[in-house]
């Protein structure tokens, strides 16, 4: 079901949970209308019936993102269905999914079907991904992707509770988790991608994994951050 994040933006969450290396995590998108009537999807979850008919009612399809290597997996679903949309990759992504005919990469430079409306930044410098994160204007929410993550008490179980605990997967509020700041082997690189998404006049921060933060968002990036930013 699409909930309302704020202005001409909308959140899904999956019925999907996928695995990896034994951990579970949701799926999660979001859709944003731009002042063109045309939606982006961020991250699309799997293409059902229900979310095709929300979707469809709020405008055209034309543009679908794989905000990083590990977010793609419905996205030639969603083409499929949409045809006319344009596809665009992550860094990195193109030599992973080769059955995918991407139509750009994010490469950091500004597009202009939506640059006036949403901006973009390439965190660099991971060497488990590199994330795109992005801004949207209109209703002042930051998108991450992984490298925000929340997860609820009591989601893993066994020893997989005790490693997502001990990497700040779970906790009070969103975090960065270990695992991703220890992969920052390029620092200065990441610290720059960083101070141009504290710039941002954020309220709102959405993330693929996690209770979204919905007031003080630039307070709580810069909260989040401040073990790489000083």
């Amino acid at each position: 079901m699409l909930k309302v994040l704020g202005q001409e933006i909308w959140m899904a969450d999956g019925s999907d949970v996928l695995a990896m290396m034994g951990f579970r995590y949701p799926t999660r998108m979001a859709v944003i209308k731009l002042t063109s009537k045309r939606l982006l999807v961020w991250s699309p979850i799997a293409l059902t019936t229900e979310i095709r008919s929300k979707v469809d009612a709020l405008g055209e399809v034309r543009y679908l993102i794989a905000p990083n290597s590990l977010h793609h997996l419905f996205i030639a679903d969603w083409k499929r269905a949409y045809p006319d949309a344009r596809i665009y990759a992550a860094p990195g992504l193109r030599e992973k999914r080769k059955d995918i005919d991407f139509d750009s990469e994010l490469d950091g430079t500004p597009l202009p079907e939506w640059s006036n409306e949403i901006e973009y930044v390439v965190v660099q410098g991971n060497s488990i991904t590199s994330e795109v994160v992005f801004f949207h204007h209109k209703s002042a929410t930051v998108i991450f992707t992984d490298l925000i993550q929340q997860f609820p008490e009591g989601w893993f179980s066994g020893w997989r509770a005790v490693v997502a605990k001990l990497d700040l997967m779970i906790g009070r509020e969103p975090s960065v988790p270990r695992k991703f700041r220890m992969a920052f082997t390029n620092r200065h690189t990441a610290r720059e991608s960083i101070e141009r998404i504290l710039a941002w006049p954020a309220e709102k921060i959405l993330m693929a994994h996690g209770t979204p933060v919905m007031e003080n968002g630039q307070a709580f990036l810069r909260r989040e951050f401040g073990w790489l930013v000083a």
